[in-house]
């Protein structure tokens, strides 16, 4: 009967808590605004924000987007940054990239919006990389391709070769589907590396994935960490730097951030936390915060 009791007054706490949220977001002013992306020259890394954990990376010669999320809306939670830019604007995308099944990494109306801008573009649709057991989420989607990794595998698509690692985190899409993979991504042509890992929370393989993969610059997750129970399977900044130097990588652009109130830390900390972090660890000037939709080249 007690056991009982506490998990209810536990749940009502919990949705009560939710409730908040959603209505922080619901009256928070959208802002932001798109921008076309600026195409890489042949040899360059491009890499533009599109905003929570959505990125257009160019590498390798290929254009590929990795957690596409243009969703207004994530269900009740108002979107709270216009995404950096739109989806007519991209080029023909070579290749999608999902690091696992929560609502706001896989997004099935902007894959599905990415299969037919790029088919209308190119003729073909793109191929997808997920993890194991997320073939059944993305299969009607039209993709060229589907292909399933598991950690360590590695695809290789052209000239550009796709490492799915491990992370802290979990990836069941609902309560009882927690067969489901989940991990990041390191990308890799003949110059350069890019990092890209998920949700998770801070553990001991982000030096492992530095020492077998040595990523040249690192997209780390930043926000969702309070309250501190969240940093079981989230990073808060401080968290994200000492990944970052665990990895060993020259760069480290921050995301999962801004764009969803998914948790109770206010909007604006993230960032401010991690230019403290940063500067306490006097490598501020190798921590680079992107603004939605204008392209960095490295």
């Amino acid at each position: 009967m007690l056991k009982s009791t506490l998990k209810n007054r536990a749940l009502r706490n919990r949705a009560r808590q939710f409730g908040s949220l959603v209505r922080r977001s619901a009256v928070t002013p959208r802002t932001g605004q798109s921008h076309p992306p600026k195409l890489a020259a042949s040899g360059e890394m491009g890499v533009t924000f599109i905003g929570h954990s959505s990125f257009f990376l160019q590498v390798g010669g290929q254009n590929i987007v990795i957690d596409p999320n243009f969703a207004r809306w994530l269900f009740v939670l108002k979107r709270l940054r216009q995404p950096g830019l739109r989806v007519r604007d991209l080029p023909a995308i070579d290749l999608v990239l999902v690091t696992h099944a929560h609502f706001d990494h896989l997004h099935r109306p902007s894959l599905r919006a990415i299969v037919q801008h790029t088919k209308r573009r190119h003729g073909v649709a793109p191929t997808i990389l997920v993890p194991h057991h997320v073939f059944d989420l993305v299969s009607d989607l039209g993709f060229d391709n589907v292909v399933e990794l598991d950690w360590w595998n590695s695809y290789r698509h052209r000239d550009l070769t796709v490492t799915h690692v491990p992370s802290r985190h979990w990836g069941a899409r609902v309560i009882e589907d927690s067969h489901r993979g989940y991990g990041g991504y390191v990308l890799r042509d003949h110059k350069h590396s890019i990092y890209h890992a998920g949700d998770t929370a801070y553990f001991s393989g982000f030096r492992e994935i530095g020492q077998r993969l040595a990523p040249e610059l690192a997209l780390l997750p930043i926000g969702a960490y309070h309250p501190p129970s969240f940093r079981n399977v989230h990073t808060s900044p401080a968290d994200a730097m000492r990944a970052f130097i665990d990895l060993n990588a020259r760069w480290m652009v921050p995301m999962h951030y801004g764009t969803f109130q998914l948790s109770h830390e206010p909007m604006e900390e993230p960032l401010q936390l991690l230019e403290k972090e940063a500067k306490a660890a006097g490598i501020e000037d190798r921590v680079f915060v992107l603004e939605e939709g204008v392209t960095r080249f490295f």
